[in-house]
């Protein structure tokens, strides 16, 4: 197996003209095979091998390829790729830096945008956004109240409210972050009300004394307290 045999093989059967003549195709070969049908264009200088079929997963890497190194997978496209969604959606969305020139193409959006090196990974081979900013940007755009569900979900499972909000406050004020921003407080609140409701059961449970719920205090509320031991507790999600 050649060299690039085993690029295509990790490829999923994708090649880019450059990749293609670093690995030693003569461009005049490149173009006869693209010419005969035995590379199959998927964007301008990315051809799929005759053979593999076109799947989410070579939809999203043929984007990523022909954005080039620089350029950023991102919400939906980016959460099918790192394993938290099922599919791909039929747009995927490159992030990519303000002086990169592309045009926009079927199936692919550019926002031209300079993402901190904490909000990118490679993972499988791509450059994706990672988990948090991922989860973010996703929920943003799902419709409805499904949001809410896959930002509740993520953080049971992959990410914490701390890196939530760590990688908001890294693109705060970008375009379509607002509805982020939304659901982020949103879902601080769902855990907050639901952590202090098993700490209130398990207090009762061990039946101490003195137990008061919101308690004022100045201009602020606390939210458990037992006042004759001067105790107060805050409940943050």
């Amino acid at each position: 197996m050649t060299e690039l045999d085993r690029l295509l093989v990790r490829q999923g059967g994708l090649v880019t003209r450059a990749q293609a003549i670093a690995y030693g195709v003569p461009a005049r070969t490149v173009a006869r095979r693209v010419s005969s049908g035995a590379w199959r264009n998927r964007h301008p200088g990315v051809y799929l091998v005759a053979g593999h079929r076109v799947t989410d997963e070579t939809r999203v890497r043929a984007a990523w390829l022909w954005g080039g190194a620089r350029s950023v997978v991102t919400a939906p496209a980016a959460a099918y790729w790192l394993g938290l969604r099922p599919g791909a959606p039929t747009e995927v969305v490159l992030a990519v830096p303000p002086v990169v020139q592309r045009a926009h193409r079927p199936g692919v959006r550019l926002r031209r945008r300079t993402l901190d090196p904490a909000d990118r990974v490679v993972h499988r081979g791509i450059v994706v956004t990672a988990a948090p900013l991922t989860v973010l940007e996703t929920a943003a755009v799902l419709p409805g109240s499904a949001g809410a569900v896959f930002l509740d979900r993520a953080l049971q499972r992959w990410v914490s409210y701390d890196e939530l909000y760590a990688a908001y406050c890294r693109v705060a004020g970008t375009s379509g972050i607002a509805a982020a921003a939304r659901l982020l407080v949103a879902a601080g609140d769902r855990a907050d009300s639901a952590l202090e409701r098993r700490l209130l059961r398990l207090l009762r449970e061990a039946r101490l004394p003195g137990l008061v719920r919101a308690v004022p205090f100045g201009p602020w509320t606390v939210d458990l307290a037992f006042p004759a031991a001067r105790v107060a507790v805050e409940v943050d999600g």
